[in-house]
């Protein structure tokens, strides 16, 4: 923590599993600070020696907070719901929770890492857009099923959740690898969305602005 006592949010603009922080932080209402760290510059600044100290995986985010630093967002939401209960982002009840918790790893497991830059540069650059366009639809397949028999006025019955902090910067994600019209849950959960979290949308939109690959992302956020 910095000296005036706010967590340090080690983030990238573009990156969702940093955003869906954002998001949870938002909504529990925390102020911090934010150290960016651009995946692309200078070959990647997560890969400088002093992240990697931070960081061994060499990833954003990483949160600093409490005398600990945390990294993989799903753990850093889960300490921030543990030692800062209210809001909560799970529900009481353990069939919700099981439901939120399965909701969120399926979005952080099985959809995002595969379009990830890391993973993409594995495959063969010509294939790189069919190999990201399969996982997201398949992924998107599935998150749909599910949320036909969870979702209220979020993804999880009538109160906001941590999956509240997944679907959002991983349907922006995939509208920069759809084609427009291929899927239509990216904009179908735009509206599964919480006031508080607009201040990480704004977040997104002012580094992307002026950006025309993104113009189907922005129009698919709530405007807060």
């Amino acid at each position: 923590m910095t000296e005036s006592g706010k967590p340090i949010l080690y983030s990238y603009f573009r990156s969702s599993c940093s955003w869906r922080v954002r998001i949870a932080l938002a909504l529990k209402g925390i102020d911090y600070e934010t150290v960016p760290i651009n995946l692309i510059k200078d070959g990647g600044q997560q890969f400088s020696k002093d992240f990697q100290a931070l960081n061994p995986m060499k990833q954003v985010p990483a949160l600093k907070i409490d005398g600990i630093t945390i990294h993989q967002s799903l753990a850093i939401i889960e300490y921030l719901e543990e030692t800062r209960p209210t809001p909560r982002l799970l529900p009481q009840d353990p069939k919700k929770r099981a439901s939120v918790r399965m909701i969120s790893d399926l979005i952080a497991g099985g959809i995002q890492p595969l379009q990830n830059l890391s993973v993409l540069k594995q495959v063969e650059e010509k294939f790189q857009l069919t190999w990201a366009q399969n996982a997201i639809i398949s992924g998107f397949n599935a998150l749909e099923q599910i949320l036909q028999s969870t979702a209220g006025t979020y993804c999880v019955g009538d109160e906001v959740s941590c999956p509240q902090a997944s679907p959002g910067p991983a349907t922006a994600a995939a509208s920069l690898m759809l084609t427009p019209g291929c899927h239509s849950l990216p904009l179908r959960l735009s509206h599964l969305s919480h006031p508080e979290a607009g201040g990480a949308h704004s977040f997104l939109r002012r580094h992307l602005q002026g950006d025309l690959c993104c113009g189907a992302l922005l129009s698919s956020l709530p405007l807060h």
